[in-house]
């Protein structure tokens, strides 16, 4: 939707009375024998951007119809004087109009429970629970600047207060803590060091591409599978996307699509002086 449509809805909305209609087929005006109908304007109303949809509706009714009229005006006019991108412009962009209606519409089917539950237990039945670490870290540059701190820790010193004041790393100032982290997540070094500690103890001098950490394991817990509710929209999505590639291989393996052996030269599809030629 362009500027012309704020301004043309803002003077039709005064000019023109709104349209007694029934049905989809109510013809809003005639352009050159064209006809615009209520379902014209219907359809595209339903796919202008959300800033316009706040608009009321007499505006909006008046300013498509207004859009439409201009459109149509200048469509007849230039359908006799179409260019050959334009004609070949519009059978994309026709091909493509269908080809997304129907996959949306293949896609909005319901999707029933039976087979949300099938999908998760796919997904999600044979899932482990994962092992979450909690741990703080000190990150210093020296394997003597981490030694010395473990021996302040030893004799009763806070570590998140060493981390404040000692760790290079952007946990530092946070007292080194780095929240809650999984398998996969820690550069192995790091992982091997936390997966063997006990909750609370605190690690040897460990190093890394990062320095040297010592590393405290504040807390561990068992993270199971989520629920069918936590993953339903995820789910969904998937089935639905399913369902359209079911839908187009379909179609694609009954149809009757030949590919001549040609020689093209990739660039030529750059060369938009071909459309006219």
């Amino acid at each position: 939707m362009t500027k012309t449509f704020l301004a043309s809805a803002a003077v039709a909305a005064l000019m023109i009375s709104p349209a007694s209609a029934q049905d989809a087929s109510t013809v809003l005006a005639t352009v050159n024998g064209h006809d615009i109908t209520l379902g014209h304007v219907i359809v595209a109303q339903s796919q202008l951007p959300q800033q316009y949809q706040t608009l009321p509706d007499d505006v909006l009714l008046q300013g498509i119809l207004e859009q439409l009229v201009q459109q149509e005006v200048v469509a007849s006019a230039a359908q006799d004087g179409m260019s050959g991108a334009m004609r070949i412009g519009l059978e994309n962009e026709q091909r493509a109009y269908i080809a997304a209606m129907t996959l949306d519409e293949v896609s909005q089917g319901e999707i029933a429970d039976a087979d949300l539950q099938a999908e998760y237990d796919a997904q999600y039945a044979d899932v482990e629970p994962v092992t979450e670490y909690n741990a703080s870290h000190i990150l210093v540059d020296s394997e003597d600047a981490a030694q010395a701190l473990i021996e302040q820790l030893e004799n009763g010193a806070d570590f998140a207060d060493l981390a404040r004041e000692n760790s290079t790393g952007p946990s530092g100032p946070n007292g080194g803590e780095l929240g809650w982290f999984s398998e996969g997540m820690m550069v192995p070094p790091f992982e091997a060091a936390v997966t063997d500690l006990s909750v609370g103890e605190v690690s040897a001098p460990v190093q890394t591409r990062f320095g040297w950490h010592v590393i405290k394991l504040n807390e561990t817990r068992e993270q199971a599978a989520p629920t069918l509710d936590e993953v339903r929209d995820q789910l969904v999505e998937g089935l639905r996307q399913a369902r359209v590639d079911e839908y187009i291989q379909n179609l694609t393996d009954a149809a009757d699509v030949a590919r001549p052996e040609l020689d093209i030269d990739p660039a030529l599809i750059r060369d938009v002086d071909l459309l006219n030629n």
